[in-house]
């Protein structure tokens, strides 16, 4: 669909200003885009606004581009509200219909930054309250037996392995491992160059582990092609860069044939990387550095699952916190 010009300015600003990933602009473009045909549901529909749910929602390929851009300009809270409405009654979480209020507010900032609204008509909306969950994470034992789970005497088993231990060993996002080449690897430094949110570079440690398994899989791809590899640093049978996608296959096959049960995202190693580190000592900064978080807060959310661990010890071998377990669990006289 093409997109409304208010639309397709504000993505080129992200871009280009901003340094966003093409998936984040795609991400925001998808936004938008729902919030326009909306919009244009609200508008042509004898049901109400707030009452309305995504399968209300016209097609893309149906909308009045010049309609949509004009709408977007006069908009009020209620409209949002109503938009907030649409996605409780279509069962959407809370998370996502944040992250799409999110959206929406920074593309209204936009719009009056540019002068063409006075006033932001999301301002007032408040961000609906998050549940609070603790990342999934795999223990120590559990991403052992997943690492150990690829067959390493083929090419794609090698690569494989190196990718999880990869993903493991330097807390990467699953967007980073795919975008990085051969020359972000710093093998006498154990380094390697991220390129994280925002296109932010960062230099992320690679444990020794890592690091052979990466150099074991770069022989092997040099000997298959008759050439040092170059390029992407992880590739597919074709030799194309290999997609997140086919990272999200692989990690399952390897979840099942390791007896690790239920289906994860490669972002539980990440998870796992910062929550091992905080449990073996290592300080909040130095994590919240290696993962590339701008804020604080957001590593935190580890400290959360340390807590827990400490709690566990601590119930278990401190005498007087053993007396009172006794004392709790004693029978009533």
């Amino acid at each position: 669909m093409q997109q409304p010009p208010f639309i397709s300015d504000f993505l080129e600003y992200l871009e280009a200003e901003r340094n966003f990933s093409v998936h984040t602009l795609r991400s925001y473009g998808a936004d938008l885009t729902q919030f326009c045909q909306f919009l244009r549901a609200a508008e042509g529909s004898d049901v109400l606004p707030g009452e309305l749910t995504n399968g209300d929602l016209p097609s893309p390929d149906d909308m009045d581009i010049d309609a949509c851009n004009a709408r977007l300009l006069t908009i009020e809270p209620m409209d949002v509200r109503a938009y907030l409405a649409m996605m409780r009654n279509s069962g959407y979480s809370k998370a996502t219909a944040a992250r799409k209020l999110a959206s929406l507010r920074s593309f209204y900032k936009y719009l009056v930054r540019q002068g063409h609204l006075s006033s932001s008509p999301v301002s007032v909306i408040r961000t609906p309250k998050q549940d609070k969950r603790l990342p999934k994470c795999l223990d120590v034992e559990q991403v052992g037996a997943l690492l150990s789970a690829p067959d390493t005497s083929t090419l794609l088993g090698a690569r494989d392995r190196a990718v999880l231990e990869t993903i493991y060993s330097a807390g990467l996002r699953i967007s980073e491992l795919v975008e990085l080449n051969v020359e972000d690897l710093d093998e006498f430094g154990g380094a390697l160059r991220i390129r994280g949110k925002g296109k932010k570079e960062r230099l992320a440690p690679l444990g020794g582990c890592a690091l052979s398994a990466v150099q074991v899989y770069l022989d092997k791809r040099a000997a298959a092609a008759g050439e040092a590899a170059t390029g992407p640093l992880f590739v597919n049978r074709a030799g194309q860069r290999i997609s997140d996608r086919s990272i999200r296959r692989k990690l399952n096959k390897y979840m099942a044939a390791a007896g690790i049960p239920g289906h994860v995202s490669p972002h539980v190693l990440r998870h796992s990387f910062a929550t091992h580190m905080l449990n073996a000592g290592a300080d909040l900064r130095s994590v919240q550095e290696m993962l590339g978080h701008e804020s604080l807060s957001t590593t935190q959310i580890y400290t959360h699952m340390t807590t827990r661990r400490l709690k566990q010890v601590y119930d278990k071998t401190h005498p007087l916190a053993r007396a009172r377990t006794k004392a709790s669990t004693a029978p009533a006289l």
